[in-house]
């Protein structure tokens, strides 16, 4: 799910290739919500940011150490109100940011840069998809015919996988293998929620559930923590098993409530809005007048929140 980025408008539909080649890897946005899935452009955002600075890389204001609670075993499980970037379009080397945990794309990024970017007791968690076929990937060979449902409406080489399949959780296992190779404190594992969108594969929550279930006990396994992406639906199945989660829109959609879970089992939720909509991605500051409209609200206490560029470069802002 994937475009490139340099002067471009970040719309559906654009035409991808890998990052590697000069085009980053960026995250669905808010997958299966009615309003942005199958057939659909994308949520409306008449909220514009006001150009009152410039910045490449906005500071948090403050920096938490992400702590170790025991869940799960040993496993990494960060705080409530961590602070935190993403960043998956690049290939990151070092901080640029004062934060605690990083979230970077798993395959673009290599173990030498992993490892300068966890120095200062900083965490980092790697972004794959694990419901998806991407064309542009490196083990793309792996997958076969039966494993791959509908295209991803707006995904130009993306295909819904049927997380039921042995291939595919196979296929799954390789990555979290890379992951603890390159020195990943975390996983960021995408797409998990086909039940809620048009794949051509009949999934069910109950896949869903069993697939979670599955991912995290093979990523403690090999020392990983996980989180859920999304997926609002089964988060009182599923909070017990996962260590973090991460949410895209809850508060344009006025969903965040349904992370409590999270929070009350001490438990980040690692927050993203777009408050320049999906046209428009740059380095400048988003107005306090619009800012206040995605994080005003007590709905967030405890979230680790910032302000994204839609294509997930390295530019945020903090509530």
């Amino acid at each position: 799910m994937f475009v490139s980025i340099a002067a471009l408008a970040i719309g559906l539909g654009v035409g991808l290739c890998r990052a590697s080649d000069g085009c980053p890897a960026w995250g669905h946005h808010h997958g299966g919500h009615p309003g942005w899935g199958d057939g659909d452009d994308g949520p409306s955002t008449t909220a514009t940011p006001t150009a009152s600075s410039a910045t490449s890389a906005p500071t948090a204001t403050s920096t938490a150490s992400p702590s170790d609670i025991p869940s799960n075993g040993n496993i990494w499980t960060p705080s409530p109100g961590v602070t935190w970037q993403i960043n998956l379009v690049d290939e990151v080397k070092a901080s640029t940011h004062q934060v605690a945990v990083y979230d970077i794309d798993l395959f673009e990024n290599q173990k030498e840069g992993i490892a300068n970017l966890r120095g200062d007791d900083r965490k980092v968690i790697c972004y794959f998809s694990a419901g998806s076929y991407e064309d542009w990937r490196d083990d793309i060979g792996k997958f076969q015919g039966s494993d791959l449902g509908r295209g991803l409406d707006g995904w130009e080489g993306e295909r819904w996988l049927d997380i039921r399949s042995d291939n595919v959780r196979n296929i799954m296992l390789s990555r979290l293998d890379q992951a603890k190779e390159k020195g990943c404190d975390g996983v960021d594992p995408d797409n998990i929620d086909g039940y809620d969108n048009d794949t051509g594969l009949d999934l069910s929550k109950a896949d869903a559930i069993d697939y979670i279930a599955f991912l995290a006990d093979a990523a403690h396994d090999r020392g990983l923590s996980m989180g859920l992406k999304n997926g609002i639906d089964i988060i009182p199945q599923v909070v017990k098993k996962v260590e973090y989660a991460v949410n895209e829109q809850c508060s344009q959609y006025a969903e965040c409530d349904t992370y409590e879970p999270f929070i009350n089992a001490k438990k980040a939720v690692f927050h993203i809005e777009y408050p320049k909509g999906e046209e428009e991605s740059n380095n400048r500051k988003v107005a306090a007048n619009v800012a206040k409209n995605f994080c005003a609200t007590s709905s967030l206490d405890g979230f680790s929140t910032v302000m994204k560029n839609i294509n997930l470069d390295d530019w945020a802002q903090t509530c």
